[in-house]
């Protein structure tokens, strides 16, 4: 018996446009965001959803999970506008969770304009693809993690040692919060009050396992 089987017909992407990566002069102009993937200690897999602005290249949020699709961008994007404020942009790649209806929508509906690098050239997107760089070299290689709660609560610890800790070359040897206060042009009345990331030490675990080593964090 031959069934008649309806083909389906791949969708052709809209026509992306280069547009040159240049540096905003104040923060909530541009913010890049992009996925990376990992592996627990029991081999299952996860995903984590990285945000910065490209101003100071500070990372906005670090989201985790072992699956996030496109209602779950929405839904994390909400609450970091809630204390952040809202960009002007926010550039992604072509992944499907970006290229999604759901996306595209509350985007127009926030008047936020989403630009899509061109497919299969990352380096249009070189800010979140050099901290991805770091993200990987100095956090998921190095730390080997039990579960996800744990890697959350770490990555929380690790978010903030890189905002206020680490100095970055491209930032004139500053740190992202650093930059921030100096060159941001800042208009509440006082910068120190500008929101940005605070880790929250809600767990009592202080320890890493790394894959060479045990990390304490004091």
């Amino acid at each position: 018996m031959k069934l008649n089987l309806r083909s389906k017909r791949k969708k052709r992407l809209p026509a992306r446009v280069k547009e040159p990566l240049l540096r905003p002069v104040y923060p909530n102009v541009t913010w890049s965001m992009d996925f990376m993937h990992d592996t627990l200690e029991n081999g299952k897999s996860v995903r984590s959803l990285n945000i910065i602005d490209d101003f100071n290249r500070e990372i906005l949020n670090i989201t985790i999970d072992t699956s996030l699709p496109s209602a779950r961008v929405v839904s994390e994007l909400e609450q970091l506008i809630d204390w952040r404020g809202k960009p002007e942009k926010i550039r992604v790649d072509n992944g499907p969770e970006f290229i999604g209806e759901k996306l595209k929508g509350w985007c127009d509906k926030n008047e936020i304009a989403l630009h899509y690098i061109q497919p299969g050239k990352p380096t249009q997107n070189s800010l979140v693809e050099r901290f991805n760089r770091t993200f990987r070299t100095e956090f998921l290689d190095v730390y080997l993690f039990e579960n996800i709660r744990q890697m959350r609560n770490y990555s929380e610890i690790w978010m903030w040692m890189y905002n206020n800790e680490r100095p970055h070359s491209a930032l004139q040897y500053l740190t992202p919060r650093d930059f921030l206060l100096k060159y941001g042009k800042i208009k509440t009345q006082s910068a120190e009050d500008f929101p940005t990331f605070q880790q929250s030490f809600n767990s009592n675990n202080k320890k890493l396992l790394t894959k060479n080593s045990t990390f304490e964090y004091a």
